[in-house]
């Protein structure tokens, strides 16, 4: 696999070859693969028909640091997250982990169409079934970039390989807001070690200030107990997600279709205040 970047990387735990793989999930970052992707990354872990390929597209220099690491140079920091992603790729079974190396202002451009071209070659030649991203209503912009990218790349592929799902997960702003019927609920509940080892191993980070095992993992837990008021939890732990696939596989502008989901939250709003006031 050639890649644009000269800091770009692919890294196999296994054996070096990207055939046989259903699941992928496009991220921005070095850590978000693994915050928001573990339910699919917990089913393909001990699965003889799944298996997991992670794409972060950003170099890790920006990442936030303290303590130990709080002197460490952009470029220190790079190879430090780059480490622990292919770590964090050993210890969750992945197929491969790919490495883009762009910078954050890359990606929010919307003229660099080397981004788009990169996933539309990667994606044409892996061909998950499932792939899964950002949503589009992150409130980091740089994530937000990468869910549009994705978008652009998939429309370009050939429908008959495009993946048949695609789904938009939490990371710098989660989904609870979601109506429970646009909710697409993902069971993490498996392998309560795996979810903490997963993000322990990004050290520079929760040694360095964000407490991303917690956060990540409460976060989970909270949404399986909060998502039904009326009824016993189904599952200890769990994500959300919105379905991208009628989005990308039609075309509807990305501003259009997430507003659209607000405009059902703001509604559902209205209609229980208006029924219980009257």
């Amino acid at each position: 696999m050639e890649f644009k970047k000269s800091n770009a990387s692919i890294y196999f735990p296994g054996k070096e070859s990207l055939e046989g793989v259903t699941d992928m999930c496009i991220a921005a970052h070095q850590d978000d693969i693994e915050i928001m992707a573990y339910g699919p990354i917990s089913e393909c872990y001990n699965s003889d028909t799944r298996n997991f390929c992670g794409v972060v597209m950003t170099d890790g220099a920006g990442s936030p640091r303290a303590g130990e690491y709080s002197n460490y140079t952009n470029e220190q920091m790079k190879d430090v997250r780059i480490q622990e992603q292919n770590d964090a790729a050993k210890i969750g079974n992945y197929t491969a982990i790919i490495q883009l190396g762009y910078t954050s202002s890359e990606i929010k451009d919307g003229s660099n169409k080397d981004t788009v071209d990169e996933l539309y070659d990667i994606l044409c030649q892996v061909k998950p079934e499932r792939l899964y991203t950002h949503n589009l209503a992150d409130k980091h912009e740089t994530h937000v970039a990468v869910v549009l990218r994705v978008i652009e790349a998939v429309r370009r592929m050939p429908e008959d390989i495009r993946p048949k799902e695609i789904i938009a997960l939490e990371v710098w702003r989660n989904l609870d807001w979601l109506p429970d019927s646009e909710k697409v609920c993902v069971d993490t509940s498996k392998y309560p070690q795996l979810a903490e080892d997963l993000i322990t191993v990004y050290r520079s980070q929760v040694v360095g200030g964000k407490s991303y095992d917690k956060a990540a993992i409460g976060r989970r837990c909270a949404n399986a107990t909060f998502f039904e008021s009326h009824n016993t939890d189904e599952a200890s732990s769990q994500s959300f997600g919105l379905d991208l696939t009628p989005l990308v596989n039609g075309d509807a502008l990305p501003v259009d279709y997430i507003v659209s989901y607000i405009e059902k939250f703001k509604s559902e709003v209205e209609n229980t205040i208006a029924r219980l006031a009257k």
